[in-house]
């Protein structure tokens, strides 16, 4: 059973960045592909971006591509979402997940989520 603890939400105004944090325990780190999903108000809950298991692919959101970033340490079970260039309507609730498949398809395992909330 793995756990996921995203870190790093809050208040930013718009134009600006944040970086998310999601601490992984449980498992063996290596061995799960890492996502991001979000979540506004009223909304489904959409990808945001992937990476592999070894972190050398990464997948975005057209939404995102080219504004976050993902990445992974895993010497220290982390994966992280740089955002940058923040929107409005990139405010949501952001979600770590995890899973021991292929990159696409079902998350086997899911943080708790943290807001992000972007100002104008």
């Amino acid at each position: 059973q793995v756990q996921l603890l995203e870190s790093g939400g809050g208040l930013v105004q718009a134009g600006g960045s944040l970086r998310l944090s999601c601490a992984a325990s449980g498992g063996t780190f290596s061995d799960y592909a890492m996502g991001w999903l979000r979540q506004a108000p009223g909304a489904e809950r959409e990808f945001v971006g992937a990476i592999s298991k070894s972190g050398d692919r990464a997948y975005y959101s057209d939404s995102v591509k080219g504004r976050f970033t993902i990445s992974r340490d895993n010497a220290k079970n982390t994966v992280y979402l740089q955002m940058n260039s923040l929107k409005l309507e990139d405010t949501a609730v952001y979600y770590c997940a995890a899973k021991r498949g292929p990159i696409f398809g079902a998350w086997d395992y899911w943080g708790q989520g943290t807001q992000v909330t972007v100002s104008s």
